[in-house]
C-alpha cells in the first residue's frame, strides 16, 4: 500500500500519487500514459486525470502495480471496484492482459487466451483472489507459458490450483526444474493447433517467443514496441549473447503477426506490413550499431 508521506515530489499536486518504494517498472505508463510519466529513477504522476476513462485508467494502474506504490489522497470504493472487474482486460478477440503484475518478475506482464480446448496463461501475474476466481470462471488453465526464467513469478501456484502443465526451455528450467513439459527444440515448433514456439535467444539462453493464431506475439523481454520513438525495440544490456539476440530478431521476419506482446515496456497492433517493416527497421538499426562498434577507434 502506498505511503502518502514518501509521496515523490515529481507528483504533480492532486488525488493520485507515486511513492519512494516505486521499482521503475512501467506497468503504470503503460496502463495510463497519460497520467503517469518516467520523471528521473521513477514513475510520478504528471497530469492528475480528471475525465471518467482516465480516471479508471489511473486505478487501474494502481491495482496492477507490482508493489503497491501508487495510492490516492482519497479512493473512491466504486471506481476502485469498477478496475479490480476489468481484469483480465480485453486486449483482442479471446486475448487478455492478466493486470496485477508480480514483483517477483520486476512488474512484468502476463496474458491470458480464452480457448474451448483448453485457456493459456503467458507468464505469471501474482496469485491473488481476483484472477484465480476470473480464470476459474472462464474454464481454469491447462497450458502455462513460461517466455524466459526471469518472469515466472507464482506459475506452480496457478499450475497447482488449476492442473496446468507448464512449459519452459531447456536452457531456462532452472526457474522452474520441475514442469511438466520441458522444451529443447532449437527451432520452431507446434504445441498445439495454432499455438507455434518459436526460440529467441539473446536476453537468456532459453527465451521463446509465443505465436498464437499468426496475429499475436508474446515476446516476454526479447521484444517490445517503444511508444515514443513508435518503433520495435529489443534489450542491449542485461543480454546472455549479442548475436544470439540479433540472429533471433531477424528469424521473426519470417513471421507474420499483428500485435506484440511484451512482458515489459509497450504492446502494440500494426499490419502485418507495418509490423514488418518496422522488425526490418530494427534488424538494420542493430546491425548497424554493431557495425559502428566494431569500428577501429581514430
Amino acid at each position: 500500500m502506498a505511503d502518502r508521506k514518501k509521496r515523490l515530489e515529481s507528483n504533480v499536486p492532486g488525488n493520485f500519487y507515486v511513492d519512494a518504494s516505486c521499482i521503475n517498472c512501467d506497468t503504470c505508463r503503460q496502463l495510463a500514459p497519460d497520467s503517469f510519466e518516467e520523471v528521473g529513477e521513477w514513475s510520478a504522476v504528471t497530469t492528475q486525470p480528471q475525465e471518467d476513462e482516465s480516471i479508471h485508467q489511473a486505478y487501474q494502474a494502481l491495482l496492477a502495480c507490482p508493489v503497491g506504490s501508487i495510492g490516492t489522497e482519497h479512493s473512491d470504493k466504486r471506481r476502485m471496484s469498477a478496475a479490480m472487474s476489468s481484469f483480465p482486460l480485453r486486449l483482442d478477440g479471446d486475448v487478455f492482459y492478466c493486470g496485477f503484475n508480480s514483483e517477483k518478475s520486476f512488474g512484468a506482464n502476463s496474458y491470458f487466451i480464452r480457448r474451448p480446448e483448453g485457456n493459456w496463461l503467458i507468464d505469471s501475474p501474482r496469485y491473488i483472489k481476483h484472477l484465480v476466481e476470473a480464470i476459474e470462471r472462464m474454464g481454469g488453465l491447462r497450458y502455462i507459458f513460461l517466455t524466459h526464467e526471469d518472469d515466472v513469478a507464482d506459475a506452480a501456484r496457478y499450475a497447482s490450483r488449476f492442473g496446468s502443465t507448464r512449459i519452459i526451455h531447456r536452457e531456462d528450467s532452472g526457474a522452474m526444474p520441475d514442469a511438466e513439459w520441458i522444451v529443447d527444440a532449437g527451432e520452431a515448433i507446434t504445441l498445439a493447433p495454432r499455438f507455434d514456439l518459436i526460440p529467441v535467444p539473446g536476453h537468456t539462453p532459453g527465451s521463446i517467443a509465443l505465436l498464437y493464431d499468426h496475429r499475436f506475439l508474446f515476446t516476454g523481454d526479447h521484444l517490445w514496441w517503444d511508444p515514443e520513438k513508435r518503433s520495435l525495440e529489443a534489450p542491449s544490456q542485461l543480454v546472455w549473447r549479442s548475436q544470439a539476440l540479433a540472429t533471433s530478431i531477424e528469424r521473426l521476419l519470417h513471421y507474420r503477426f499483428e500485435w506484440v506482446l511484451a512482458g515489459h515496456d509497450g504492446r502494440v497492433r500494426l499490419s502485418p506490413p507495418e509490423m514488418k517493416s518496422a522488425l526490418q527497421d530494427l534488424v538494420s538499426r542493430r546491425g548497424h550499431d554493431a557495425s559502428a562498434k566494431s569500428l577501429p577507434s581514430q
